[in-house]
């Protein structure tokens, strides 16, 4: 067989998990949770420049697949994610992901990259960033209800760019929170795990709920939420799943990443269509109200929006240049002639 050695146009940086785990040691994962926090508000901010659409979502009994693009008219991005909450108990992440950026002048790949451990630290980032935002100033105390895999992130989060200083724990499950206790324990944090929701959500300003089931659920009950705080809603994410109490979504200002979208598969799916909502860009660039007094209660109906993507792949592409932590993926056809695809097949015919 003929070896044709790949041009250099035919080869596209692949981020591995291994090589994104290298990335994020050799960042510091607060650091990197900062960095993407102000990728994502930058692109936010040139919000109108962006294509949108609601992600185009397969659903199953089992879970959801779906794609998320976007453009900003230079680069296209898209990400593919699952969510699958079966998957954990048969040994399996619940959520899966890969994404891809674009030149949309040719329409070639420039970077291809795992986005499984790369949506947990965009969704932390985003959250974090909303949570400066809208809850109240000198928040301290961080309620995390569900200790799955995002959890550790989330709070993470929430230290390195609100200045939490403590989190309390509560999931379903206690083995999740011990595992969250203990993944948390010695980075800067005091860590409570409590044994009901009520407890953990005890003096906290902030309130983060991230649970898996695919199903309507109360997580939050209305009695149990007190004025003044800042709710950080993201587990409900797909059509017929949500966690809060109708109640508290009106007695809520609420925030929203992309209503087309949120309203389909968010909190606000429990509301009608003309049920009034903030897009968290205009608070961002200064078009709208943020949080008003200290007695108002904020919430974040975050389903994850293709941006927030786009905003961490293209933070990972400008990371990787310095440190070369990539692999050159030979993914694209690259004959002498662009017209004779037939022939660069034809040399590479066994002898």
């Amino acid at each position: 067989m003929t070896t044709l050695t790949p041009s250099d146009k035919a080869l596209v940086p692949f981020v591995s998990v291994d090589h994104m785990m290298q990335l994020i040691h050799h960042i510091g994962v607060e650091d990197m949770l900062r960095g993407l926090a102000d990728y994502i508000e930058a692109d936010f901010k040139r919000w109108q420049l962006f294509d949108k659409t609601p992600r185009v979502a397969s659903h199953s009994a089992e879970g959801v697949i779906e794609l998320m693009p976007t453009s900003d008219g230079e680069v296209y991005g898209f990400k593919y994610v699952n969510g699958h909450p079966k998957n954990t108990a048969e040994g399996l992440q619940t959520v899966t992901a890969f994404g891809l950026l674009a030149d949309v002048g040719n329409g070639y790949p420039v970077l291809l990259s795992e986005m499984t451990l790369l949506t947990a630290l965009r969704t932390a980032a985003t959250s974090a960033l909303v949570a400066r935002t809208l809850a109240p100033k000198g928040s301290t105390v961080m309620a995390m209800i569900g200790n799955g895999a995002q959890s550790e992130f989330q709070t993470l989060a929430m230290k390195a760019i609100c200045g939490i200083e403590e989190v309390r724990l509560y999931d379903t499950d206690a083995a999740a929170t011990e595992k969250c206790a203990a993944n948390l324990a010695g980075l800067g944090l005091t860590v409570t795990p409590c044994a009901t929701a009520e407890d953990a959500i005890l003096g906290a300003q902030i309130i983060t709920t991230c649970t898996a089931d695919k199903q309507y659920a109360t997580i939050l009950t209305d009695n149990m939420i007190g004025a003044g705080v800042h709710i950080n809603a993201i587990g409900g994410d797909c059509p017929g799943k949500t966690e809060l109490a109708p109640a508290i979504l009106h007695r809520s200002d609420i925030f929203v990443e992309y209503p087309e979208q949120t309203r389909i598969e968010g909190e606000i799916q429990q509301l009608p269509e003309t049920h009034p909502v903030t897009e968290i860009w205009q608070v961002l660039t200064g078009q709208a109200e943020g949080r008003r007094n200290p007695e108002q209660i904020t919430l974040f109906d975050s389903v994850g929006f293709a941006i927030e993507d786009f905003s961490a792949l293209r933070y990972v592409r400008d990371q990787i240049e310095e440190t070369q932590l990539f692999h050159p993926l030979d993914l694209l056809a690259d004959p002498d002639d662009p017209r004779d695809l037939f022939g660069m097949l034809q040399r590479s015919r066994p002898a």
